[in-house]
Parts: C-alpha cells; sequence; structure tokens
C-alpha cells in the first residue's frame, strides 16, 4: 500500500469538502477522482500531494514514497529554460527522455524560458515535468486540457504502460474508460469507490442510489413505527427502553439520501431565418506559416460541426474569423440578418474577480426567458447550481470548474441561435456536461465546436472540419469515431496501396534507354535492308555481288528480328508496369 488516508476532514473556508473519509491508493493502481464542480477534488489532491493540511484524520504514507504532481495552476521558475527546468528535478532524468516527451506534447524549443510561454504551453511543459519525474504515485490534475487528440491518445497510451499508480481529476469519458481500473466519487462530503471503468461505474452508482433509496424507505418506515412508541408514552422504563431511545435519536438524526442537484438548461434561442452563415475562399496566415487556405461553406440552419487538428493549426483563429471578431487575409464572411451567435471562448473571458456572481449575471440579463417561462437572474443562478449564498460570494472565490460553469449561463441566456464553443468541455464536470450536451441535443440552430473530448464530438457532432495541414481543411461526414474509422480505412488502403506498387515490378535505366532507342534502331536496319535491295535490282548478273548482298541482307533481317523480340518484351513489361499502377 501506497497511501492510507482514514477518518479525513477538511474545509475550506466554511465550506465542508470531505467529513469523516477513508480510502487507501495501492501499487499500480490507476485512479480517477470524480465529482460535480466545486465539489473539492483539486483540494483532496493537493491533501494527498502533501500541500494541502487537512483538520481530522491520518493520512499515512509509505516510507520514501515518491510523488509527482501536476497541479492545476503549475508554478515555474520564470526566467529558466523549459529544458533546464525538466532537467534540474532529477538527475535520473536524461536530456533525450526530456526533448522526446516534450516533443510528443507539441513542444520542440526546448531553450525557450518559460515566462514566453501561452497558458496550454505551460501545461504541456507541466505535464511533462510530471510524466518525467521519477515517482511512485503519479498525481495528475485535469492532465487532457490543452492537449489535441494526437496528444491525448499518445498519454493514454503512456498511461496504460505506466507501471506505477496514478491518481488523477479528469472529465474526459474515453480517457477514464480506458485508463482507470477505479473511480474514487466524491459526493457532499462522502466518498464512494468503485473497482470500475468509467461504464462500469455508471452502472454501480445507480445501483449505489436504488440501494440508498431502499435503506431510506426501510429506515422512514422503522422510524416512524419507534416514533409511535416515543409517543405512546412507555412506563417504567428500563435499560433496554433507554437504548432504544437512544436509537431512536441516531435513526432521527440520519439524513436522507437526496439525489444531486443537476443544472438545467433550457434558455430560449433566437429566431433564425433563412440565410444563417456563408464563407468563400477563406484565407489565414501568420508570418510563413499558412493555417488555411481558400476555404468555403455554407452553414445549415440545424449544422453540428466539430473543428478538430493539431494545437496551434489555426482552430481558434478561425472561429474567431466566423464570428468577425478577426480578419482573414482574403476571402468573406456573411451573416445572414437574424443571426446571433454566442461565443463561449477556451479560456473564458477577462472576469472581474471582485465582483460577485449575482452581479455577474445582471450585466448580461435580470430577467431570462426559458421554454418554462421567464426567471430573475437569480433564480437561473440556483438552476445552475449557485445557491443563495454562493451568489454574493465574489468570483475569485469560485473554482475553476464553477467559474467556466458560471460563463457557461452568462453566454446561454444571450438566446443565441448559432453557437461557438471553443473547447467547452475544460473544466467541466461530467453532470454538467451531459446537462450541456442534452441541451445541445435540442438547441434549435447551428452549433460549431473546437474540442478535443471525444466523446462530446461523437456525442453532438455529425459533420468534422478536419486541419489535415498545408492549409487544407477537409470535410467529414459524422462524428470522432465516424473519422477515425474512415482515416484508418484511408490508411489501410493507402498501406495496400504502397505495398502493391512495391510489389510492382520496376524497369531499369537501362531497360528504359534500350527501349527508347530501339524505334531509330529498328528504322536504320530497314532502311539498310531497302538500300541493299536496290543495289541488288542494278547488280544485272553479277552473282558475286549479288550473293554478298544478299548475305548481308540476311544478317540485317536475323538482326531485325531479334530487334523486334526484345521490343516486345520491353513494350510488355512496360505495359504492363502501367496496368499495374492504374488498378
Amino acid at each position: 500500500m501506497l497511501l492510507s488516508a482514514e477518518h479525513l476532514t477538511k474545509h475550506q473556508n466554511i465550506k465542508c469538502i470531505v467529513k469523516d473519509v477513508s480510502f487507501a491508493i495501492e501499487d499500480k493502481d490507476k485512479i480517477a477522482l470524480v465529482g460535480v464542480n466545486g465539489t473539492g477534488k483539486t483540494t483532496l489532491l493537493r491533501m494527498i500531494a502533501g500541500e494541502e493540511k487537512y483538520e481530522e484524520g491520518t493520512m499515512i504514507r509509505k516510507n520514501g514514497l515518491r510523488i509527482s504532481y501536476l497541479a492545476q495552476d503549475p508554478v515555474f521558475k520564470e526566467e529558466d529554460t523549459i529544458l533546464h527546468q525538466i532537467l534540474s528535478m532529477d538527475k535520473e532524468i536524461k536530456e533525450f527522455e526530456a526533448k522526446a516527451i516534450l516533443g510528443k506534447l507539441g513542444i520542440y524549443n526546448v531553450d525557450e524560458k518559460v515566462a514566453h510561454l501561452s497558458g496550454g504551453q505551460r501545461k504541456r511543459v507541466a505535464l511533462a515535468r510530471a510524466l518525467l519525474k521519477p515517482c511512485d504515485l503519479l498525481l495528475l490534475d485535469e492532465p487532457t486540457n490543452h492537449l489535441d487528440n494526437q496528444m491525448i491518445e499518445w498519454l493514454e497510451n503512456y498511461l496504460q504502460r505506466f507501471s506505477k499508480a496514478v491518481f488523477m481529476v479528469t472529465h474526459d469519458r474515453y480517457f477514464l474508460e480506458r485508463v482507470c481500473t477505479k473511480i474514487i466519487e466524491i459526493d457532499r462530503t462522502c466518498l464512494y469507490t468503485y473497482e470500475a471503468n468509467y461504464s462500469e461505474f455508471l452502472e454501480a452508482k445507480e445501483q449505489r442510489k436504488e440501494m440508498m433509496m431502499v435503506q431510506d424507505r426501510k429506515r422512514a418506515n422503522l422510524l416512524r413505527k419507534e416514533l409511535e412508541w416515543m409517543r405512546a408514552g412507555v412506563q417504567a422504563r428500563g435499560t433496554k427502553s433507554r437504548d432504544r431511545i437512544e436509537r431512536f435519536h441516531k435513526l432521527n438524526e440520519i439524513e436522507d439520501y437526496k439525489e444531486s442537484s443537476s443544472v438545467k438548461l433550457d434558455t430560449l434561442t433566437s429566431r433564425l431565418g433563412k440565410k444563417t452563415m456563408e464563407w468563400e475562399h477563406l484565407s489565414k496566415a501568420y508570418k510563413d506559416k499558412v493555417l488555411f487556405h481558400d476555404f468555403s461553406y455554407h452553414l445549415q440552419r440545424n449544422d453540428r460541426i466539430g473543428i478538430l487538428g493539431v494545437n496551434g493549426c489555426g482552430k481558434s483563429t478561425l472561429m474567431r474569423i466566423l464570428a468577425k471578431e478577426e480578419m482573414p487575409d482574403s476571402g468573406i464572411v456573411e451573416h445572414g440578418e437574424t443571426v446571433r451567435i454566442a461565443f463561449f471562448k477556451q479560456g473564458c473571458e477577462e472576469m472581474d474577480f471582485s465582483k460577485t456572481v449575482l452581479d455577474y449575471i445582471k450585466d448580461t440579463s435580470n430577467e431570462i426567458k426559458t421554454m418554462e417561462g421567464s426567471f430573475s437572474a437569480s433564480q437561473m443562478l440556483e438552476r445552475f447550481l449557485f445557491d443563495k449564498k454562493m451568489q454574493y460570494t465574489p468570483i475569485g472565490r469560485l473554482s475553476g470548474g464553477e467559474r467556466r460553469r458560471l460563463y457557461l449561463l452568462k453566454v446561454l441566456i444571450s438566446a443565441p441561435n448559432i453557437l461557438f464553443l471553443d473547447e467547452p468541455t475544460n473544466d467541466l464536470d461530467i453532470e454538467t456536461l451531459q446537462i450541456l450536451e442534452d441541451y445541445l441535443d435540442n438547441f434549435n440552430g447551428a452549433i460549431i465546436t473546437v474540442s478535443h473530448d471525444r466523446y462530446f464530438l461523437d456525442r453532438i457532432c455529425d459533420k468534422m472540419f478536419v486541419f489535415e495541414g498545408n492549409g487544407v481543411i477537409r470535410q467529414y461526414t459524422g462524428g470522432y469515431s465516424a473519422l477515425k474509422l474512415e482515416q484508418s480505412y484511408s490508411k489501410e488502403k493507402t498501406e495496400k496501396e504502397k505495398t502493391v506498387r512495391q510489389s510492382i515490378p520496376k524497369m531499369s535505366t537501362k531497360e528504359k534507354q534500350e527501349l527508347e532507342s530501339m524505334d531509330q534502331k529498328m528504322d536504320d536496319i530497314q532502311n539498310k535492308i531497302q538500300s541493299l535491295d536496290e543495289e541488288m535490282a542494278l547488280a544485272g548478273d553479277d552473282f558475286k555481288k549479288i550473293q554478298q548482298l544478299s548475305d548481308t541482307r540476311m544478317n540485317l533481317e536475323n538482326e531485325l528480328e531479334k530487334l523486334m523480340e526484345r521490343w516486345e518484351e520491353l513494350s510488355e513489361k512496360k505495359q504492363m508496369i502501367e496496368d499495374m499502377k492504374n488498378k
């Protein structure tokens, strides 16, 4: 056992994060910690890492336990280079290993200073640092954020082969399914452990809910009987009766199981006219790098489009151009008169952390219309799991996931009819994602989304725009899995064609030159034979001369016959090669 926690209790300000919880981490465990935003997942991870204290309980670590921790907001020495920052962690780390993993994560200029990196680059460097540090327990807080799909698939394979224990917080459901063998759910200060991957966890969670509801009904029936006994005024109660009274009070103190509140999304959309959006021959480049060129499309009223590509290829730039927040180098973007775009951006927006949650929403609207009627800003916040107390909390005190949920509410209450979603799944909990996906299913308008969440793309999209390099954006039908299937088929077809091409016989340079020169050679011999025939006709009765000319002619005919045979052989070979190439 690497780590054992018993009866832990932890408060964050006045909020209880966990109360009297126990859990253990075994060698080679691959555990995911899941729960709604704001329940304390990052806090619990920091407690395990030894960066956060707890008020009660014990946490026993194995002697000499080495922990590597990827924090949500990693800290660096700003003036250090990327490579030195990693190599200075541990003497065991080899330079070629560091460069290899950084390359897999899209970081190639290892001599660049950390201070010059973007937020996404910093997170990827921090991930490389965490993976390279020798450890017995690897702690990862949202490791797939800021990774493109190729990087996520690489990380999946890496962690599947990883021989040490992993404890992570992630909302990537395919990642959970393929990497994790145990899931711990944090729910209203309690922890529930499941020996399962994600799909098995969903089944087990439903069974736990049903069991707890059955236990509640049994307890309610028992409590009703005990209450009748208490009211009956039993006389001459002995020791046994006092025990029964204590049992009654204990039963009465147990809280009923209540299903967690979930986000409710049903805001209205604006009417979308016949003309939506059209763009023609869009091109954009930064310096010498062409992001895309000659890209055209007419958006349909209920399009569900996902945009895929490696980090830095221009996905977010394309979204900004389509929203008319940035100009293309060439081409045009036209919006219909009724188009109303809501743009949910990757890094939220600039939030005033001193402003309260309620005031932030009121800045957009104090009355929000939904399918169920009108709601005040306060009522809508409650539907988004911000209770009365939280509504007067400064935004700066919210968790990263809670801020994303608040920002999502602000975007949706503007009654859009076209939604632009740039990495909408970052930092949103699984339950909120499921509600968002249900909302998008019924959204009466077009959706364009950039996302690295493969499950989300499969769930929402019916078309994919894929950046394929050299400025080309190609359109595919279907979601992420359909795209991968088609790409896999294309790859297999290409490999097969390559194998066939490799098996095709080739003409040597000498044979090509020989074939090319044969027509001229045969013409020359034909001309010589014709000249001999003319000489023989003029020779008259000079039989000796005729015999000499005849012998020469016969030799030329033999040579011509051999050339013809060789010509046929090489011509057939050339035709066969061309036929095989054209199959």
